[in-house]
């Protein structure tokens, strides 16, 4: 996208993300502030990777999520959509399995639920193994819409990240799993 206006570094909000010589990112700039202030080296690297974790994060959400909303679908219903798809046929999971999956809450799954029911997309069905519990299967109709909405946001993925070289997505990729790794098995209070 960058391409598109002529690779000012401006993100999607036209602020420029560069450092005030070009040289860097913003996060670039607020370095000397941080080690005018004192912090430790461990400290500003890990404000570094939130800061341009977040950054990178609006940079890629925002277009995804207007793509979304132009196939009449917000971030969590296209998410339903895909979990459901990726389960393969029929299709199915339990509402608790999609709770689980998406990091959503039972209330939040349910909304979204009832959202997709209503448009058709998806179809709620007695497990006849359990009387107590119930299967959330893809309609046909939800598959198409998953498929649609899937081409749509690879197709603002690659126009998003058009021009970073794939070895460094997969070094980032990998850097960040093992960052998460390592949080993800602490309780974070």
């Amino acid at each position: 996208m960058q391409e598109e206006r002529g690779g000012t570094g401006d993100d999607d909000t036209g602020n420029d993300i560069r450092d005030g010589d070009g040289t860097g990112d913003v996060v670039d700039a607020l370095v000397p502030r941080w080690e005018a202030d004192g912090l430790s080296a461990e400290m500003i690297a890990n404000l570094e990777l939130t800061k341009r974790a977040a950054l990178l994060s609006t940079l890629l959400e925002q277009p995804v999520r207007a793509e979304l909303a132009g196939l009449g679908l917000t971030y969590a219903e296209f998410d339903v959509l895909v979990a459901l798809r990726r389960a393969g046929p029929p299709c199915r999971l339990k509402p608790t399995e999609l709770t689980r999956a998406l990091l959503l809450t039972s209330g939040g799954t349910s909304n979204v639920l009832q959202r997709l029911a209503k448009e058709g997309y998806i179809e709620r069905e007695d497990d006849p193994a359990d009387a107590r519990s119930r299967w959330v299967r893809l309609t046909p109709e939800g598959l198409r819409a998953a498929e649609k909405a899937l081409r749509a946001t690879g197709r603002v993925h690659r126009e998003v990240m058009a021009g970073v070289p794939e070895e460094t997505m997969r070094r980032a990729a990998d850097a960040l799993r093992e960052i998460l790794l390592t949080v993800g098995r602490r309780r974070v209070r």
